[in-house]
């Protein structure tokens, strides 16, 4: 569902309603005629659409977290506010770029449109930038050249589906200006060769094989995996986020039900 649309047809019916008895079916109304409901519903509820669009667009605008795939860092039922303004102003809808800001910075938490469906929106971490050339071998990532640093901190155990417990391995990686937790399971291959779209824009970028992923990433576009490792669906089997496809940055847990000392953590 496109919420940005539908408050944009909303903004419209209702913002068209009261111009057009403001202007003309208004001024034939007798002075002491009450306001057929329609025209005083979109009078009432025109203001605050326009304050709820403005805000979700160009400001801040909440997601929840459906899946474990950013786990420790984002949890299932986080929900998270995501800034909208800090890689540039954007058209709602159209989401296109029309003011310059800043660009996504390595180790950034970002939401991003599905590249295969951009209905969807997805959050993952931002680990390869324009330019960069991605290894991941051994559970263990290295941009151009480099290999960056990982610190074991221990066993994690956590819920995967229903009442089956999963047990990884949590390590402290610096990536960028972020140092951030990440789970990997040392059973579980790198990458699954089997499981990659064969179609994705610059495939040719990427070479895979059962122990390791190389692959540069394109001008425009960004590589994008989850902190739980071996449970993301991620870049290294869909490809490439182009910039068209950004959204924001996530900067901070508003609320969870179920874990009500994480509301207000940021997201790092």
């Amino acid at each position: 569902m496109n919420f940005a649309l539908i408050m944009l047809i909303a903004l419209l019916v209702t913002g068209g309603i009261w111009l057009l008895d403001h202007f003309v079916t208004g001024r034939q109304r007798a002075k002491d005629a009450k306001e057929p409901m329609l025209v005083e519903y979109s009078k009432s509820f025109f203001p605050v659409i326009l304050a709820v669009f403005v805000l979700r667009s160009f400001l801040v605008e909440p997601f929840k977290i459906p899946s474990g795939s950013m786990m420790p860092t984002l949890l299932v039922g986080d929900f998270i506010l995501v800034n909208k303004y800090q890689y540039g102003i954007r058209l709602p809808v159209a989401n296109k770029k029309i003011i310059d800001i800043g660009d996504p910075k390595r180790g950034d938490v970002m939401v991003f449109r599905y590249p295969k469906d951009p209905s969807l929106d997805y959050i993952k971490r931002v680990v390869g930038l324009p330019g960069d050339r991605i290894t991941y071998r051994n559970k263990q990532l290295i941009i151009n050249g480099k290999l960056l640093s990982m610190q074991k901190e221990g066993a994690y155990s956590y819920s995967d589906s229903g009442l089956n417990y999963t047990t990884a391995i949590a390590y402290k990686e610096v990536l960028g200006q972020h140092t951030h937790d990440a789970l990997v399971q040392p059973e579980s291959a790198s990458v699954y060769p089997s499981q990659v779209d064969e179609q994705f824009p610059f495939r040719k970028n990427c070479v895979y094989n059962e122990d390791e992923f190389t692959c540069t990433v394109p001008q425009g576009y960004y590589f994008m995996m989850g902190d739980n490792r071996d449970r993301s669906n991620d870049s290294r089997y869909w490809g490439f986020v182009p910039d068209r496809n950004i959204v924001g940055r996530a900067f901070m847990i508003w609320w969870n039900f179920d874990a009500l000392k994480r509301i207000g953590k940021s997201v790092s």
